[in-house]
């Protein structure tokens, strides 16, 4: 039975492809597809096995929209969140700790550049988004990654001033081997 669907595999993959819009998506479901059902086909006949595989194939792209909803719904609420968060005002942007700033540096450059854009400059995630080349979502998430990565790093260069949100923070003084306040 195994080489019956395996002669199929051409129009299993056509099937999947204008279910999925794409030759590569079609290709990823089809595998995932063929090594979940290998040790189920039934053993009746051809045209059984077929049907029954063209059955798993339709389970298979439900799968596939589903995984792919929750993703994109997940970094949508994201992107929305970061959309709306609120901007402190200036004198509270101005009082944080140099170090910050200095430590955002050490980032990977896409992390700076995002963080920079973004949090710096006030620029929109979806308007980031595009001068960078990349989808919204993604953006939300590279910041989201680079705001995480910088807060690790505040808190190992700060210690316990970090927790209080680093104001009046003296680490970032020349000759300073980390905060003042821990």
């Amino acid at each position: 039975m195994l080489a019956v669907l395996g002669e199929k595999r051409r129009a299993f993959l056509s099937f999947l492809e204008k279910r999925v819009g794409r030759k590569d998506l079609a290709e990823d479901v089809l595998q995932d597809a063929f090594s979940r059902s290998l040790d189920k086909v039934p053993l009746e006949g051809e045209e059984s096995a077929v049907a029954w595989f063209y059955r798993a194939l339709r389970n298979a792209v439900v799968d596939h929209y589903r995984r792919n909803g929750a993703n994109d719904r997940a970094l949508a609420t994201l992107a929305r969140e970061l959309e709306e968060q609120v901007e402190p005002d200036l004198d509270e942007r101005n009082a944080v700790c140099r170090c910050v700033s200095r430590l955002s540096e050490t980032l990977k450059p896409e992390y700076a550049a995002a963080l920079r854009r973004i949090d710096v400059d006030g620029v929109p995630v979806q308007d980031y988004a595009a001068e960078a080349g990349i989808t919204a979502n993604n953006a939300g998430v590279r910041v989201f990654r680079a705001r995480q990565a910088l807060r690790k790093r505040v808190v190992r260069w700060c210690g316990s001033c970090a927790e209080r949100g680093c104001i009046d923070c003296t680490c970032g003084e020349p000759g300073s081997t980390g905060c003042a306040h821990s």
